[in-house]
């Protein structure tokens, strides 16, 4: 009888396993890796979780590509100090990577404070964000949203060693000061410059390095469907930004957006305000997304937002 007991366990286990092993891989997940990333110098750091590219001088792309939000922080160096413009989703740490590409002080800048680019904002001493209620609110960390990165259709791979999944959330941060549009940080050698871009939330930031051309967009724009469904969305205010943004294109040679891939060319402004302008005025089809969502794509750029209310 213990055998045969044994022998059952035996072949529960074998079947358990390859249930898991046949468990499909999320839709998102198969694409990658991107294309893109081929062209880009890959930098070795020690944790797996990340990946580290270099799309220009002194600036590290540090990219999660096993979750689906792709999220991208960006390290910018200069020769007295960094910026780190995000944290990502607090999964790995984040810390310990920016040790490995620079050993001077880091500030930290949120693109906004969505949780999946403020997770590891806990750890570092020096943190600036826009002075919004929505801002002080997030800053107070949340259990709910962490909790949605982490379900299996979320994760492509696995998840870190020593990673607690009943535990994750983001944690609380303390904001050091405060910072406004046109303010201006001076890394040495390297000037940065905030602008401020509403919509997607409205803390949103970009960044601009004007002397080297490079735009930093956050989730103003990315090259997958940008997110303006959530309640914190202002349709109004995206459009006002993502004008300003164009206006800043014949100085721009680079822009780098907050998730998937980290490079683009800066043709894509006046692009995504024209694309922008169509869904407003009706010119675009809404392909239906579950819960109350939709789609709309005009051409390679697109958008995901609420379903219009019909009644």
């Amino acid at each position: 009888m213990h055998q045969l007991i044994a022998r059952l366990a035996i072949c529960l286990t074998a079947i358990t396993s390859s249930l898991f092993a046949q468990a499909p891989i999320p839709r998102w997940c198969r694409v990658l890796p991107h294309p893109e990333y081929k062209s880009l110098d890959h930098v070795a750091t020690s944790d797996p979780w990340f990946e580290v590219y270099k799309p220009a001088s002194n600036v590290f792309a540090i990219y999660e590509p096993h979750q689906a939000e792709e999220v991208i922080s960006y390290l910018i160096v200069g020769t007295k100090r960094a910026l780190l413009f995000d944290t990502g989703m607090g999964i790995s740490d984040i810390k310990k990577v920016t040790a490995e590409l620079t050993n001077l002080p880091i500030i930290v800048l949120n693109s906004h404070t969505h949780d999946d680019h403020v997770g590891g904002n806990w750890e570092f001493a020096t943190i600036y964000n826009m002075d919004t209620a929505f801002t002080l609110k997030n800053a107070l960390g949340s259990r709910q949203d962490a909790q949605a990165e982490i379900t299996p259709d979320q994760i492509c791979g696995t998840l870190p060693n020593g990673f607690d999944a009943k535990t994750y959330l983001t944690r609380p941060w303390k904001i050091t000061a405060y910072t406004h549009d046109g303010d201006r940080f001076d890394l040495g050698g390297r000037t940065i410059e905030v602008i401020a871009t509403p919509g997607h939330t409205p803390d949103a930031i970009s960044l601009i390095d004007r002397a080297n051309g490079l735009l930093f967009t956050g989730d103003t724009y990315y090259p997958a469907p940008i997110w303006l469904f959530r309640p914190e969305t202002d349709l109004d205010a995206y459009a006002s930004s993502i004008r300003r943004l164009a206006a800043l294109g014949p100085r721009v040679k680079l822009v780098l957006g907050a998730h998937n891939i980290p490079v683009a060319s800066p043709t894509i402004l006046p692009r995504l305000v024209s694309a922008f302008d169509m869904v407003r005025a009706g010119k675009a089809s809404p392909i239906p997304e579950p819960p109350g969502k939709v789609l709309y794509k005009v051409d390679d750029i697109s958008f995901l937002m609420r379903a219009p209310d019909t009644r």
